[in-house]
């Protein structure tokens, strides 16, 4: 198993522990490494989830259970690549957002094996010659 970076989809699917291969292969993968790891990209994801919902006792939740958890930062580096994969997907007219462009650079900057759900949006960058390495924690 690989250093893997979670997806938002993926890191909600084990904060509901409702999909059981996606529990098992985070036990699996907390055992191996000790703790999850995800980006600044999904707790800002989750949050504004959480926050529409009116949930605001699950953010706190959220932002107390993050202790136990690695959170990558955008930094310039990885800011500077997603801006990149940005404009070559829309230059290609294959925009995906903004968010996934950040995800996807900053599992490149750290050397993460991105695991989502959303291949299909990672394939493109893939495609356009990015070395992203993906898994999906549903299969």
């Amino acid at each position: 198993m690989d250093r893997a970076l979670l997806d938002t989809d993926i890191y909600s699917e084990v904060l509901k522990g409702k999909h059981p291969t996606v529990a098992l292969r985070a036990t699996d993968y907390r055992q191996q490494f000790g703790r999850l790891t995800i980006s600044v990209i999904a707790v800002l994801e989750v949050v504004k989830g959480l926050h529409k919902v009116g949930r605001e006792d699950r953010v706190q939740q959220l932002i107390e259970s993050l202790s136990g958890i690695e959170v990558l930062p955008l930094d310039t580096n990885a800011a500077a690549l997603a801006g990149r994969i940005y404009a070559d997907l829309e230059r290609t007219g294959q925009p995906v957002g903004r968010a996934d462009p950040m995800a996807a650079a900053i599992a490149l900057r750290h050397n993460r094996t991105l695991v989502t759900g959303n291949t299909e949006h990672f394939e493109r960058i893939r495609k356009l010659g990015y070395d992203l390495r993906l898994d999906d924690w549903r299969r």
